[in-house]
């Protein structure tokens, strides 16, 4: 199913169940004594709703800038392989095969049994990290005789610490995410902010009652849905691709 479509029943669930609980607290609740209640109920509602908010932007803005950080990372990784083979390359034609090889058997790996761990939350294999370490041996141990070698020799090393570093960062964002006591807080956070406008006297009209809580709960069920599909970069939402590393494949040939 759509993350659209479950997005759209999700909201409108809250909205209607929201809706529903209006209508009888005003049909059937004590009318005088929601009214003496409404002044109260709205500064509560004041401070706690502002207090949510806050902590919604915050969340999702970190979210937001964790999927840009992964996207970038994975770029930053794929660019320096790719740089790293081409320096290895020009160190001597025996040992820009290898690196070449190891280069196209990593990304390989990356695409077919990483991403799709990383997609699932499930920790990756560590074939990995022994291709990189593999590679990283051919070029600390490839024969360089003249400056020319050695500059090549050197940049290739310098690119594949880039790739290390950058490899790091996809793995240690594909197992962030946001915390169990985040979540708690963010749900109570969500309820209290719904249930409180439900004890105000909501004003002569049932119909304007309804529409402000059913909206006020539509509202805050999108942001925990979009919270919910921006905490793995590389599943929901947000949904990071491979994209660099199949280009670097191709260039591989």
């Amino acid at each position: 199913m759509s993350i659209y479509l479950i997005g759209l029943l999700w909201v409108g669930g809250a909205a209607l169940t929201t809706a529903v609980l209006t209508y009888l607290i005003r049909r059937y609740g004590d009318a005088e004594t929601r009214d003496a209640n409404s002044e109260a109920s709205n500064q509560v509602f004041t401070i706690v709703a502002g207090l949510h908010a806050v902590l919604v932007a915050f969340v999702l803005i970190a979210l937001f800038d964790a999927v840009a950080d992964a996207e970038a990372a994975s770029y930053q990784e794929a660019d320096g392989l790719v740089a790293a083979t081409w320096a290895g390359e020009a160190i001597s034609p025996a040992v820009g095969e290898e690196v070449r090889a190891l280069s196209r058997a990593y990304a390989t790996t990356v695409i077919n049994d990483e991403w799709p761990a990383m997609r699932e939350g499930r920790e990756s294999s560590d074939t990995g990290w022994d291709q990189l370490d593999r590679l990283r041996r051919v070029v600390a141990e490839a024969p360089a005789e003249d400056t020319w070698q050695i500059d090549r020799k050197t940049e290739a090393a310098t690119k594949l610490w880039d790739v290390y570093e950058a490899r790091q960062s996809r793995l240690d964002a594909a197992g962030g995410g946001v915390t169990a006591v985040i979540w708690f807080v963010l749900a109570i956070g969500t309820v209290l902010a719904v249930f409180l406008p439900l004890l105000f006297g909501g004003g002569p009209k049932l119909r304007t009652h309804i529409i402000v809580t059913a909206t006020l709960a539509a509202t805050l069920t999108l942001l925990l849905y979009a919270t919910y599909q921006l905490q793995n970069p590389f599943a929901g939402g947000a949904d990071v691709t491979p994209e660099a590393f199949q280009a670097a494949v191709a260039r591989f040939g």
